[in-house]
Order: C-alpha cells, then structure tokens, then sequence
C-alpha cells in the first residue's frame, strides 16, 4: 500500500512539474513513477513486491469486470423472462483469507457482484456466509467465489 501512494505521490508531483493537468498526463506520471520504484524497490524495503503487485491488481480488474458484467447479464435477463429462472440460497464459502483486511476485501467484491451478498462470518473467521440468487450448482458458484478471492489475496499478500 506504502508503494501506491508513493507512485501516486510521484504522478502528482509529475503532473505539477509539467503544468499539464490532463488524464493522459497523469498516466504517463504514474507509469514512470512505476517504473522508477520497481527499480529502486531492491533498496527500500517496504517497497519490495510492489512491481509485481501492479500488474496482478490490472489482471484483476479486468477479471472482475467481465465477472461484473456476465452477473449483470445473469441477472437483468431473469428479471426480464417471464419465468424465473433464480434459486436463491445460502451457502458457506471456505476462506483463506486471515487478516480482517483480507477478509472484508474478499466480503466487499463478493457483494459487489450482482446476484451475491456477503452476509455473515462465522465466529472463528473461517466461513463466509453468502446468499446467492442462482444456486444451481453449488460447487461451480464456490469455484467461482474461491477465484475471485485467490485474486485479492495474490495481490494483498
């Protein structure tokens, strides 16, 4: 997290160097700002890893877009069918998440997804309670979820 707001501290003092404050600008502030602390990231500690982080959180707002959009495709074509085709449930989702950061990441794009809702976790953080709007293969619906949250640990840890 200390390596985004550097580079992001970098973009910006980028773009006030420049004096030009445009959207494109400031991407070309933050990639060379990225590029300058993957190469110093072997002489700051705290900085180690964060290079490799930055493509990993690309990738997977990539994944989770397509996720977002073939859900809202799921769901907005049930709502407009006449005959429903949901099965709603709830199911237990195993986590490997272990700190309360990894775990509330993990809840917070389970929920933001159309169709699921984070609900609860059981008592020894293990289990994430989650209702589902199609419940038809209980198994495929956990592969999915246990993706999405092999991503956000990729990236956190």
């Amino acid at each position: 997290m200390i390596g985004f707001f550097w580079n992001l501290t970098l973009a910006l003092a980028w773009i006030a160097l420049t004096g030009s404050f445009s959207g494109l600008n400031f991407v070309l502030g933050f990639a060379i700002s990225y590029l300058f602390l993957a190469v110093i990231q072997s002489q700051v500690p705290v900085l180690r890893g964060y290079a490799q982080r930055v493509p990993l959180f690309v990738l997977f707002l990539l994944f989770f877009v397509k996720e977002l959009v073939k859900a809202n495709y799921k769901v907005a074509f049930d709502v407009l069918t006449p005959p429903w085709h949901m099965k709603p449930g709830v199911i237990g989702l195993p986590l490997e998440a272990t700190t309360d950061l990894e775990v509330t990441m993990v809840a917070n794009f389970i929920s933001l997804t159309p169709g699921t809702l984070s609900l609860d976790i059981s008592d020894d953080r293990r289990v994430l309670f989650i209702h589902a709007m199609f419940l038809q293969d209980e198994q495929a619906l956990i592969r999915e979820l246990k993706e999405i949250e092999r991503r956000i640990l990729e990236i956190m840890r």
